[in-house]
């Protein structure tokens, strides 16, 4: 729980962080090359992540238990088995490189803009490398190798480099996808050192094909389990892409990635969460496994729901930064920040699930995608046959997120309460009477101008939900996130869930 407690509280300075970092990009790549452009960035993102994805082979959860099993079965030094993943993912990568240079139309659907947009496929070694690097980290618990990669590092080198390009007249038309390459490629570096430092070269390694392949075979459920995962946030632009025209993609990127910032901070609990994780199964403690998915789970949910609120109720001054042309996906952005919140049961139920239920996990991920994509498609062919605009079409889209999401979160965390044996569930009535509170204060808010809205109206959104919280619904247990001592040690119960 002291591991918990300080990569939780790294994490929530991280995502301070990485918000500040990441809005300037939306608001400076809107700006300046316009909704089409960053629409077909939008549609070649997804595709470059969701392949980097399969090219980490799983490890972001699955490094922690092969070091903690496979260096005291087989004598194995820990540094080999982290390189061996990396060369076993770094293969990958160069097929799946090389095929999507051959057939890019699944990277480009609508066309590209500009000569550089191709390079962007260099991303996807650089990403799934990076993911194996910090894997490796946190199972040292050293999470704050995470945020400087991903929270400060990666978004504001993106922001940055956005600007650079525009200026240069030759790589103009490729400004945002070279932007984000450049930013792939920091975190790569940022995670590297630190890591060179903690496990040095290799020693007396020699990589055995047949090593290699086994772990690409074990790896398949971790792997399809992260795909499906970051997929359910994915498909819904992949197939907007394919469905609609750059602009609607655009519009709906906007407002995916100002609800995703509060997805990143559920995210990146994952990292501390899995060798603690390992750890007790280890020892088959099944009762401390449900304790720390009670407690992590209410933090993210508690921190996500309050950010949710202040972005949302406020949501037309919001989407308004990325200009008026992307005002109509006001009700996407709200649907959308929903969608986060209710997912994040999923998303710490699937971290138990991932080693004690692999193929029933993998089982329950494919049918939500399956169930987002016909979702989804149905949404967006019931807007085009009323001729309703792209707004309504990217609130289609983001319907049908929060719909799969909020079954995938039942589903899953009902199959963990009953092969723990424990309950697990995240919800507290406080945050009931938080985010009422935080409401009221909303509709204030908004009566506001644009830029008061944004300046006042979210910090006192916050401020007010904040405040609820940490007195009503924080413990003692919870409220050692945000101290610097130590968590309290034994069985300290957790605040009673609503259900």
């Amino acid at each position: 729980m002291n591991a918990l407690v300080k990569g939780g509280r790294t994490n929530t300075l991280g995502f301070v962080i990485r918000l500040l970092g990441g809005i300037p990009f939306l608001f400076i790549g809107y700006r300046l090359y316009g909704v089409e452009e960053m629409g077909r960035f939008a549609s070649a993102v997804v595709v470059v992540e969701l392949f980097a994805l399969i090219c980490a082979l799983g490890e972001k959860r699955g490094l922690a238990q092969r070091l903690t099993q496979g260096a005291q079965e087989h004598g194995v030094k820990r540094t080999n088995l982290v390189y061996d993943a990396m060369l076993a993912s770094l293969c990958m990568s160069v097929i799946v490189v090389t095929l999507l240079a051959i057939f890019p139309f699944p990277i480009f659907p609508s066309g590209t803009s500009g000569r550089w947009d191709m390079l962007i496929i260099g991303a996807i070694p650089a990403f799934a490398l990076t993911e194996i690097l910090l894997a490796a980290q946190a199972y040292r618990f050293d999470i704050a190798t995470t945020v400087r990669a991903r929270a400060i590092v990666e978004p504001w080198t993106r922001s940055l480099a956005v600007v650079a390009f525009f200026f240069i007249p030759a790589l103009r038309d490729g400004g945002v996808a070279l932007a984000y390459l450049a930013a792939v490629y920091a975190a790569l570096l940022t995670a590297a050192w630190p890591f060179l430092r903690t496990y040095g070269r290799p020693k007396g390694w020699r990589p055995n094909p047949q090593d290699l392949t086994k772990l690409v075979g074990q790896a398949s459920p971790l792997a399809g389990a992260d795909v499906i995962e970051r997929g359910t946030r994915l498909m819904d632009i992949f197939l907007l892409g394919l469905f609609t025209s750059p602009t609607a993609v655009g519009i709906y990127y906007f407002a995916k990635e100002i609800a995703s910032l509060p997805q990143k901070l559920k995210t990146s609990f994952e990292p501390v969460l899995s060798p603690v994780i390992t750890k007790n199964l280890k020892t088959g403690n099944y009762a401390a496994i449900a304790s720390q998915v009670q407690q992590v789970g209410f933090w993210i949910i508690a921190l996500q729901l309050g950010i949710a609120l202040a972005l949302a109720i406020p949501g037309e001054a919001v989407m308004g930064l990325g200009g008026p042309a992307i005002v109509g996906g006001t009700a996407a952005l709200a649907l959308l920040l929903i969608a986060e919140a209710v997912a994040s049961m999923a998303v710490v139920s699937e971290g138990v699930l991932v080693y004690i239920a692999k193929k029933r996990n993998l089982g329950i991920s494919i049918g939500v995608i399956i169930l987002q994509a016909v979702l989804t498609v149905t949404f967006i062919l019931l807007a085009r046959h009323w001729e309703l605009d792209e707004g309504y079409l990217a609130g289609g889209a983001a319907m049908a997120l929060l719909l799969a999401l909020g079954f995938s979160s039942l589903v899953k965390a009902l199959l963990l309460k009953s092969l723990l044996k424990a309950p697990v569930g995240n919800l507290r009535w406080a945050l009931v009477w938080a985010s009422a509170a935080a409401v009221l204060v909303g509709q204030v808010a908004i009566l506001l101008p644009e830029w008061a809205e944004l300046a006042f109206g979210i910090p006192a959104i916050i401020g007010v939900y904040g405040w609820i919280i940490w007195t009503r619904g924080f413990g003692p247990e919870d409220r050692v996130l945000f101290s610097k001592s130590k968590a309290p040690s034994g069985d300290e119960s957790v605040a009673p869930p609503v259900s």
